[in-house]
């Protein structure tokens, strides 16, 4: 059985190929429903998942073939453009190499911030949709379970993802520091752009619900107002806001500098708690001094991406430890494909062993009429465990035999040996051989 993936990243295609090639949940639920229902033939592949996120469009498959032309048509199929127009773009992995992208991809590794959190709960999503359209196989659950495994021990066992890594959560991150309980926090936002905005997004997602947008038009205002449930303000609101915020987020395309010392010193003059100012513009709108002013901490772009840069810095010192992981889990992803080819005669190995000692109970049982439930219940666990223990072995060799050069050899016999292809629910068990009137001087 072979593991396909073949996809396109922010790596591979500018952002309007990504825009084309991505797949909604509605088309990957009709796709994949369709395979799963058995109404969609894809070469020789049987099982399917579908990863489409911002930054990645993928598709994940497993069948005897490595049958990527496939993969293509089933992507020119869903958006109706001929492959000539993805293609170049596209990577095409196979076997460990697929695996071992997906993995990176759980873990954070191949996305375009490194260590972002959201890849994981896409991953996740990925996989409750491919398995809720019965899409998948013993295959592929194994493999997207592992990938989830993954991505989880990289977040809890290193720091891949604890240190802010964005303009917007560096900004976040360091406000929190010096102010405190973000959801008390009143904060202002002057000016529309979007840098700033991210900010304030990511601030609202902190529990930030006290908002006032200032902007030179009021009605450009209102709509960022109504867009954060903030209540919208002109310039002339400014030196106000100035007193009562504790976060002042800017970002103008003013050529010049619009906040300037007099006018926080004249702020802080009536209030005792900390402010903090992010100017996110280029130029800056806050002046330079205002930095000098007690009380006052002011972030500006070049502040920020000095920190960012520290930020990514601890972050790309994790990727190590974090390898490590996936190699760990790679191998144990191995072990279990290669236990693929014996897992079948296993399961017939147990069925038999099962049925006969179902039958032989019952036979006894029904001599023994005057058994409590008590020593039935004790002869039933009895059984079972002479069973699991005889099966130990057999079942032993043939795990240690997967993925071997004897494995057919060890199959083929192990059927042969314990009539494996009999139908037991209808065949009678042959009479074992009598000796009880053998005598000791017959030599046996």
């Amino acid at each position: 059985m072979h593991i396909l993936c073949i996809g396109l990243n922010h790596r591979t295609a500018a952002v309007d190929l990504r825009e084309k090639m991505a797949i909604s949940e509605h088309q990957a639920r009709v796709a994949l429903s369709r395979l799963g229902c058995g109404n969609l033939k894809i070469g020789s592949l049987s099982e399917m998942a579908i990863l489409s996120t911002c930054n990645r469009v993928e598709v994940y498959a497993a069948g005897p073939d490595l049958d990527f032309l496939a993969l293509e048509q089933f992507l020119s199929e869903i958006h109706g453009l001929g492959s000539e127009v993805f293609a170049p773009s596209m990577y095409k992995l196979a076997d460990e190499d697929a695996v071992r992208h997906l993995f990176h991809v759980a873990a954070g590794l191949d996305s375009l911030v490194v260590g972002e959190p959201q890849i994981l709960g896409q991953v996740t999503q990925a996989f409750g949709l491919a398995r809720s359209q019965n899409s998948m196989g013993k295959v592929l659950s194994r493999l997207f379970q592992s990938a989830i495994h993954t991505g989880k021990r990289a977040r809890t066992e290193t720091a891949i993802a604890r240190n802010p890594a964005s303009v917007a959560s560096i900004a976040v991150h360091l406000t929190e520091n010096i102010v405190g309980e973000l959801a008390a926090a009143r904060v202002v936002l002057v000016g529309a752009g979007e840098m700033a905005e991210g900010t304030l997004q990511a601030l609202v997602k902190r529990g930030v619900h006290r908002v006032t947008v200032i902007n030179r038009t009021i009605e450009r205002a209102r709509e960022l107002a109504n867009r954060w449930m903030g209540e919208p303000a002109t310039f002339e609101s400014l030196p106000g806001a100035l007193a009562s915020a504790d976060i002042l987020i800017s970002s103008t395309s003013a050529p010049h500098t619009l906040i300037h010392p007099v006018d926080v010193l004249a702020a802080m003059q009536q209030r005792s708690r900390p402010l903090v100012i992010i100017d996110i513009a280029v130029p800056r709108d806050v002046d330079e001094e205002v930095r000098l002013i007690p009380n006052v901490r002011l972030f500006d772009m070049d502040g920020l991406q000095d920190y960012l840069e520290q930020s990514v810095e601890l972050r790309a010192q994790e990727i190590p430890l974090v390898e490590k992981i996936i190699q760990e889990e790679i191998e144990a992803f191995s072990a279990f494909l290669q236990t693929l080819d014996v897992l079948p005669i296993i399961a017939d190995l147990r069925q038999k062993a099962e049925e006969i000692r179902q039958r032989e109970l019952e036979k006894t049982l029904r001599k023994l009429s005057n058994l409590s439930p008590a020593e039935i219940a004790a002869l039933e666990a009895m059984t079972t465990a002479m069973v699991k223990k005889l099966l130990h072995d057999p079942i032993q060799a043939l795990r240690e035999q997967a993925g071997g050069p004897q494995v057919s050899e060890f199959t083929t016999v192990t059927r042969s040996l314990f009539r494996l292809d009999n139908n037991l629910m209808t065949e009678s068990i042959p009479r074992q051989p009598d000796y009880s009137d053998v005598s000791s001087s017959s030599g046996i």
